[in-house]
């Protein structure tokens, strides 16, 4: 009997036990297939489950190991896809029931990516009606249920929200969300698992609905800030059918990932943008910055030209005008059923003029500009990744969001992690967020290996049965 659970073992332990025969990926793809069937009812982490054909490929994989034809670490490890993520053949709602018959027409690059690493498709995952919004919220096709509150349902985070829940679960390994003001970070915060949110361009999009062709990132969300890595290795790259990836070369972070942090400068957040911070969070916060000067690290304050609540407004403007533009039709018929919530986020970018729009976007590239010159000395900032734990479902305000500290990344073209840096007395992750410059997702890696390392929070697991 393997001592590795397959519910809840991380990428890099299945694919050791792969290796070493103590595990096969038939055996995990059946406990987890199970494993959905019996908790996804309750928990609404996948719209749709592919058992026989995950099964198949599960065969594929294990005669491939066993005959010494592994075509890399991945081989043999399942995964989640978040409902924008198209796969020829299968239909993709973009969380949305006009689009409940939508079938796809071509397979996204970063799903040829990951199958060409033997990854093994367990499904789609639930997302945000359009991907707008970071609640994780959805009136028409379901909202996941957060798993670290059995009772209480509670924001799982959004948009990838069932991809967040899949992971924190034990339902899915690892999955995959898109970040466009924070959607797979805000997940990753509240379901406590880790997220990674790269640079524009690092990995291909073509194939994934859009939201904002500016902002839109996919990324990885994983138990372990060495999966995110070993997905990450895989995903990035040039894509000829995406020309905001010719910019970049293929990264590997996986050499560099164990370097630590002694002598980098690490920024913390300024007093007054603790404000409005939960105690707790703070606390967690707080905590995790001592344990990463005690690691070497020389920790400084962020001196930032702009608040966070200015790049989190700014965001919005730039979101609401990209995402009218794709589906303003939808949202502006009133016989469609589309999320009441959604609609008039959407519907904000209606009232943007041309004028507007390109002043916003003249403006993106200014506060970059002025970022980049302030933290020219520092490697990273640390800030909490949300400003709450999550809140009950019947608590949200839907005219707000939760993106408050995420949304700069966005905007300010930034990478970064999300980690898992702590729990509320009442047992709900709290999640420590690092950005770092443009095109440094190996640095953010590293920084968020180093706290992991440190800690072992991530060894926690959900109440769920």
């Amino acid at each position: 009997m393997s001592s590795v659970d397959p519910a809840f073992a991380t990428v890099a332990e299945l694919s050791a036990a792969f290796t070493r025969r103590a595990l096969s990926p038939v055996e995990v793809v059946d406990a987890l297939v199970a494993r959905i069937d019996r908790l996804n009812p309750r928990l609404h982490a996948f719209i749709d489950v592919y058992p026989a054909e995950a099964r198949l490929a599960a065969e594929a994989a294990d005669k491939a190991i066993r005959s010494g034809h592994a075509v890399g670490p991945l081989h043999g490890v399942p995964v989640a896809l978040k409902d924008l993520v198209d796969l020829e053949g299968r239909v993709t709602t973009g969380g949305s029931k006009v689009w409940a018959k939508r079938v796809s027409g071509v397979t996204a690059t970063l799903a040829r990516r990951l199958i060409s690493a033997g990854m093994i498709v367990l499904g789609k995952t639930h997302t945000v009606e359009f991907a707008m919004g970071g609640w994780g919220t959805n009136t028409h096709m379901g909202t996941p249920w957060n798993p670290w509150d059995a009772k209480v349902h509670r924001t799982p985070g959004g948009s990838s929200s069932g991809s967040g829940v899949a992971v924190a679960a034990g339902l899915a390994p690892a999955a995959i969300g898109t970040d466009t003001g924070g959607s797979v970070r805000l997940p990753a915060s509240w379901c406590g698992i880790v997220g990674l949110k790269v640079s524009v361009g690092r990995i291909s999009t073509f194939g994934v609905l859009p939201l904002s062709t500016t902002l839109d990132t996919p990324g990885p969300m994983t138990r372990s800030v060495e999966d995110a890595a070993l997905l990450y290795r895989v995903l990035n790259g040039p894509d000829p059918h995406d020309a905001s990836t010719a910019v970049w070369t293929a990264d590997d972070p996986l050499p560099s990932l164990r370097r630590g942090v002694g002598g980098l400068r690490l920024a913390v957040l300024p007093d007054a943008e603790r404000a409005g911070v939960d105690r707790e969070v703070l606390s967690a916060y707080d905590a995790a910055i001592e344990t990463l000067r005690g690691r070497g690290a020389t920790i400084v304050t962020a001196a930032l030209p702009h608040r966070f609540s200015d790049y989190a407004a700014a965001t919005g403007r730039i979101i609401g005008s990209e995402g009218y533009r794709f589906v303003g039709h939808l949202v502006d018929d009133a016989n469609l059923p589309t999320d009441p919530h959604v609609r008039p986020r959407i519907q904000l970018g209606r009232g943007v003029s041309a004028r507007d729009y390109l002043l916003a976007l003249s403006q993106q590239k200014e506060h970059q500009r002025q970022f980049a010159v302030a933290t020219t000395d520092i490697d990273a900032l640390l800030t909490p990744t949300t400003q709450t734990a999550a809140i009950p479902i019947d608590q949200v305000d839907q005219t707000g969001t939760p993106a408050h500290f995420t949304r700069a990344g966005n905007y300010l073209g930034l990478c970064g992690v999300a980690v898992p840096n702590g729990f509320t007395s009442a047992g709900l992750p709290t999640s420590l967020q690092v950005l770092c410059h443009t095109g440094r997702e190996g640095m953010a890696l590293t920084i968020a290996w180093a706290y992991e390392q440190a800690t072992r929070w991530r060894e926690q697991k959900p109440p769920v049965p």
